[in-house]
């Protein structure tokens, strides 16, 4: 049966069947390449996108940004001083407003229910540029860039080293659970991934039949033997900047250092973060300068994926 997306929110990836995401890398894949090719695109001509955003971002605003001018479409970029999004106005209120201007909002920010609000009340696709729990945009990012160096990712083992209940950490278990993927979180005990989405994730996997797994280790280098991905993050998310010394002393034996890469056992090896890194905590300046290196092809690829969500809910076939 054919894929359509058209008219679909992406809150997380719980709601995207594996075929779907399959779809999407595809089409981000197609659409890279007629980039890079020179090709002009008018899949999203005529089409106005809202970008609410209640954090700061580099990639995903830019990567918005340029997906929708590069396919004819405006993005009209909203911060957090410039609407009355929970303010003067609650969110269902904004919601059914922007949805009668725009084709398609995204929203970055902390509360999952805002975004879950704004996809109810709005009337058109609404997409999840990151909130506390889940950041998905990121993740069909980190599998393109994972698809372009192994041609795949059904057996593929993923292994995050870090903050293991972070919003990355979660969407990345939910991907890897649909994909097929080997998945490993490698983190003390007082940030392991909360068991209720494990325990999702599990079942996420039976019922694709995907033959998934997902395993947590406290001793980082049991975590990363035989790793084809080592993935990390900052230690202090957005918000929990006074966490900072706390989680240094916590997290500093999870570092991805020289000495972590080579517990894999694995030479070709790629090292993953969704950025901004802090060098000389999560991972090493000698790493994130190696050849193990993908953050920066990463990057990239979210503008390529997330212009393939909005092609696929909103474009013009």
């Amino acid at each position: 049966m054919p894929v359509n997306l058209r008219n679909r929110n992406l809150i997380s990836l719980k709601h995207h069947t594996p075929e779907e995401i399959d779809y999407l890398l595809s089409l981000a894949a197609d659409l890279k390449n007629k980039k890079r090719a020179g090709v002009k695109g008018n899949l999203l001509d005529r089409k106005n996108v809202a970008l609410i955003f209640e954090k700061p971002s580099t990639r995903t605003r830019c990567a918005f940004t340029v997906a929708a001018i590069d396919e004819g479409g405006h993005p009209e970029y909203l911060g957090k001083n410039d609407i009355q999004l929970g303010h003067k106005e609650d969110v269902a209120d904004t919601a059914r407003v922007l949805g009668r201007m725009f084709d398609g909002i995204e929203f970055r920010g902390f509360s999952q229910k805002v975004v879950e609000d704004l996809a109810k009340y709005a009337g058109v696709p609404v997409w999840n540029g990151l909130t506390d729990d889940y950041h998905p945009t990121q993740v069909l990012a980190d599998f393109l860039t994972i698809r372009e160096n192994f041609g795949r990712l059904k057996g593929i083992k993923l292994v995050y080293v870090g903050d293991g209940r972070n919003n990355v950490a979660n969407s990345l278990m939910i991907g890897a659970a649909k994909m097929g993927m080997r998945f490993v979180v490698g983190t003390p005990k007082e940030l392991y991934p909360d068991p209720a989405l494990v325990e999702e994730c599990e079942k996420i996997a039976k019922e694709c039949e995907s033959g998934a797994t997902i395993e947590v280790f406290e001793d980082p280098k049991v975590a990363v033997k035989d790793a084809d991905v080592i993935y990390t993050d900052v230690w202090a998310s957005m918000g929990e900047e006074a966490k900072t010394e706390e989680r240094k002393k916590l997290l500093k034996p999870y570092q991805v250092n020289m000495e972590l890469v080579k517990a894999t056992g694995n030479e070709d090896v790629i090292f993953l973060h969704c950025l901004p890194a802090v060098k000389g905590n999560e991972v090493t300046e000698e790493v994130f300068e190696s050849r193990h290196a993908r953050q920066f092809d990463e990057a990239e690829n979210r503008m390529h994926t997330i212009k393939a969500v909005m092609v696929a809910s909103i474009g013009n076939f």
